[in-house]
């Protein structure tokens, strides 16, 4: 199996997770060295803060592994286009590189709306893989938005009667 392959299953697993408790399913891995080292996933409402997104838990995990805030040498898969916050983190923790799987026309910053990680005007600039099995982690989001909608609905439906 595909290198990246195999690692962007494991961050839909992670989004998957997210998922299962009401959570936007986005979720990503960081290996270094040819392993995981960090994974994370969405937790927003369950933590009730901006900051839980799934690429700022991993950083936070990567970084007490590796036990410095400098992240050379890792690679995030990460299964949606990470927004301004999570790409600045990105580059601030100077990581090598990102491979995504599902662009964010709305809120990424990471090609779509601009690309924080690639800015040559930043002490540090971010190798950039997009589209990595993209159907699937669209479909996981496309999925989950169809489900919400139709949970919305049938408690409007509810209180009607």
């Amino acid at each position: 199996m595909d290198e990246k392959i195999k690692y962007m299953k494991a961050a839909i697993v992670q989004a998957k997770k997210a998922a299962l408790i009401g959570e936007v399913p986005i979720g990503c891995v960081i290996v270094y060295d040819n392993k995981i080292i960090a994974r994370g996933y969405n937790k927003r409402n369950t933590k009730k803060t901006t900051l839980a997104h799934a690429e700022i838990l991993a950083i936070e995990k990567a970084s007490r592994y590796l036990n410095d805030w400098r992240l050379e040498g890792c690679t995030m898969y990460v299964t949606l286009e990470p927004c301004q916050m999570c790409s600045g983190a990105i580059v601030q923790s100077r990581m090598d590189r990102v491979v995504i799987g599902s662009m964010n026309p709305k809120a990424g910053c990471a090609g779509s709306i601009l690309n924080l990680l690639q800015m040559e005007q930043f002490n540090h600039q971010v190798e950039l893989e997009t589209g990595v099995m993209q159907e699937e982690c669209t479909k996981l989001l496309q999925d989950f938005f169809v489900m919400l909608r139709e949970q919305k609905k049938r408690e409007k439906e509810s209180k009607k009667l």
